[in-house]
């Protein structure tokens, strides 16, 4: 009989009846026996979304590899992470006529002899008859495979939040605490999923609930509860024995940095000279090559007036121009039907940006004028926020990743499976940009709309993880900007200070800068919260955010790696090595030879980084790894670099062509008859800040006669100078 049910399910009884020469009920009657059958095993009636849901994704169940795929697996298809329990119920107990589930004999129900193997399951076995798992399965059906939710939940609670090893190899014991709506507090650490982040770093026991550390460092592992994902901290420290140098700074940033390397035990490289500080301070804020003597650094060298004097600069206001105009993917843009964004609109989007910058606008302001904007696009700058993607999908997308950090693609088709983003948050706010043109003049289109896949209705507004905008709002973007700069937001400030700090810094606090989201937490937590707090006392203003990490301890640490740091890369034990960005490099390499660029029809002499449209052409600038802004420019490199553009600085004519070029540097000073040595002592102060050292002298002294005249030796000193603008120090901010 067994056999029989096992294929029958809940359709059992019609199977039961046919042997038995009864009548066959219907399916109405089936539901009704479903719903009223007596429970066999005694205790509370199991709650399917928050017992029976969560056990699923704990086993594996509904995950992406497994029935919470796109097409599920093995005719049954369970939502990702039970994202919708009320489909997994008719999946589980409707569909199939019913035949996974039997109530007259639950053990012979197909949902549990699968995973208990009894009959062949593609996924193994999930839990052998008699655990804990299989007896809760087993309890649900026998009282009746109900719908229950007795109680919504609304956060759940870790512990440790936060673990630190005292070596490689210590283990700790989890707990996971689930909080409820109606005020129930219960443990649920028997139906959580732990997963690590780096499973060669971590050992997780989910059926112990522990986990054990098996490699320095800090590490992550994700506690998975219902909807709710939770990281915990495992920080191991390194078996250096070493005590920090003394610190009196009083900066935030010095303190949270300093607090995390003394747990790990990693030593910290020192700091560096005022030449290399000078460099590294004037390419991070302004793009360019210093122009300092030694004279002034030994005179009057102040490291805090230096980032003030570069924060007042107009190269200040033309270099973060150019790294927001990427940020908002500022170029034009012509499709094969229309002209998405013309020229004049994105010069406009452009010389908008440079103006609020260079008027100190809060970022809010900033934020709020381009998610309201309206007129023509190249008239009014903003309004080409709403040109730069095809459709009101894709502009959700990218509002979400520009202001939020957050990338909410994932919840257009499903809930998003590490995040907390839901179908409604994502076509939501996709209903607000279907009401409006997207042409080159943007108005309010109160027609507009955006079908909800579910549904297959019209989306009604809403705010991301908020709530539905009442049915009379009209134009829902002013209600979207008052939610997104409201200084409570959990989102919009800290996006924005991690971008800040990757500028300066090499990295973000959260990496990608653009996935925000719990199961990628910041290395930094503390900091980050501290950032955007301060950030938002200050009015949100950018410069007041680039100063504080500019004049820490942290930002002026060398990037020479010493014993016990070398594989530190999210610390800041060192500092890091950031490649020079193509316009930069650009402009670098014509401020050293003193031989402009040309971009398209730009005037002679006009800079990479003061290109105002993204799609002005240029092979050099494409070759060195220019950023194509139909997508985003925080994502991969180029994919024509980095190797296209060794071969281009090794052999290409953006240096061949002009290191002689007449009228560059070099051919002033032969002409000029500088001697050879100083000529190439000019180069180095140009291009690395500073003056060869003893090594390189005498490396130089064998190649440069000091009998023989600079035109003499006109190729030796191309080729030196060729080295120069190759070499690593000259490519990277150091």
């Amino acid at each position: 009989m067994k056999i029989i049910l096992a294929y029958c399910g809940v359709a059992a009884i019609y199977c039961i009846a046919l042997v038995a020469g009864l009548p066959v009920a219907t399916l109405t009657q089936v539901e009704n026996i479903e719903t009223n059958a007596a429970p066999h095993r005694t205790g509370e009636a199991v709650d399917f979304k928050n017992d029976l849901l969560p056990m699923f994704t704990k086993l594996g169940c509904n995950a992406g590899k497994c029935h919470g795929s796109a097409i599920g697996r093995g005719d049954f298809k369970l939502s990702l992470y039970g994202g919708t329990p009320g489909t997994d119920y008719d999946e589980i107990v409707r569909k199939l006529r019913g035949r996974r589930i039997n109530l007259t004999d639950p053990e012979s129900s197909l949902i549990f002899m699968k995973p208990a193997e009894w009959v062949e399951h593609g996924g193994g076995t999930i839990f052998d008859a008699g655990d804990d798992h299989a007896e809760l399965l087993l309890k649900w059906i026998d009282q009746g495979a109900r719908y229950i939710a007795n109680r919504r939940l609304t956060h759940v609670s870790v512990s440790p939040e936060r673990f630190v090893a005292t070596e490689v190899g210590d283990e700790t014991a989890l707990k996971v605490v689930a909080h409820y709506d109606d005020g129930l507090i219960r443990d649920v650490t028997s139906l959580t999923q732990f997963v690590a982040d780096d499973s060669s770093a971590v050992t997780v026991n989910n059926d112990a609930a522990t986990v054990k550390t098996n490699r320095s460092g800090r590490h992550i592992v994700i506690a998975r509860y219902s909807t709710e994902v939770v990281p915990i901290e495992l920080v191991v420290p390194t078996e250096n024995v070493t005590e920090l140098p003394a610190d009196s700074s009083n900066s935030f940033i010095d303190k949270a940095i300093r607090d995390a390397l003394v747990d790990l035990r990693l030593p910290v490289s020192p700091q560096v000279d005022d030449s290399t500080f000078i460099r590294r301070i004037t390419l991070d804020l302004t793009g360019r090559l210093p122009d300092h003597s030694d004279e002034e650094i030994n005179s009057h060298f102040d490291r805090h007036t230096v980032v003030d004097n570069l924060l007042a600069s107009d190269e200040f206001v033309d270099f973060y121009a150019l790294k927001f105009a990427q940020l908002l993917r500022i170029q034009s843009r012509v499709d094969k039907n229309s002209v998405l964004t013309t020229p004049q609109a994105a010069y406009a989007f452009h010389d908008w940006l440079a103006q609020q910058l260079r008027n100190g606008v809060g970022y809010d302001q900033i934020a709020r004028e381009i998610i309201t904007a309206s007129g023509d696009s190249s008239e009014y700058g903003p309004a080409t926020f709403f040109t730069v993607v095809e459709d009101a999908r894709l502009q959700t997308e990218f509002t979400t990743e520009v202001f939020m950090g957050s990338r909410m693609k994932c919840a257009n088709c499903h809930n998003h499976p590490l995040d907390k983003w839901t179908q409604d948050d994502f076509h939501g706010l996709t209903a607000m940009f279907s009401k409006l043109t997207r042409s080159q003049v943007i108005r309010f289109n109160p027609l507009g709309k955006n079908i909800h896949p579910n549904t297959g209705q019209a989306a009604l507004m809403k705010l991301p993880g908020g709530e539905f905008l009442p049915i009379e709002t009209k134009d829902g973007r002013g209600v979207f900007a008052d939610w997104l700069t409201a200084r409570d937001n959990p989102y919009f400030a800290k996006a924005i200070v991690n971008r800040l700090w990757k500028s300066l810094m090499g990295r973000g606090l959260v990496e990608p800068v653009d996935d925000f989201r719990s199961t990628n937490p910041a290395t930094h937590p503390a900091l980050l919260n501290q950032l955007a707090e301060d950030f938002i006392e200050h009015d949100y203003d950018i410069r007041h955010t680039l100063r504080v990490i500019a004049v820490s301890t942290t930002y002026a640490r060398s990037s020479i790696p010493i014993a016990g740091n070398e594989a530190d890369t999210r610390f800041y034990s060192h500092g890091v090595q950031k490649a020079l960005g193509p316009e930069v490099l650009a402009d670098a390499i014509s401020d050293v030879l003193g031989v402009a660029g040309q971009y398209g029809k730009e005037a002679p002499g006009t800079r990479a980084v003061e290109l105002r449209d993204g799609a002005i052409s240029s092979n050099s600038l494409d070759i060195l790894g220019r950023c194509d802004r139909t997508n985003s420019c925080e994502g991969a490199p180029s994919p024509t670099g980095p190797l296209a553009q060794k071969l281009h600085l090794f052999n290409g004519a953006l240096l061949n062509g002009r290191i002689g070029a007449a009228g560059g540097h070099l051919d002033q000073w032969i002409k000029s008859n500088k001697p050879p040595f100083e000529i190439v002592t000019e180069f180095y102060r140009a291009a690395l800040n500073r003056p060869p050292n003893q090594d390189e002298i005498k490396f130089l002294s064998q190649w440069i006669d000091e009998t023989k005249t600079s035109a003499e030796q006109q190729e030796v000193l191309e080729d030196m100078v060729w080295s120069i603008l190759t070499c690593r120090e000259f490519v990277t901010n150091h």
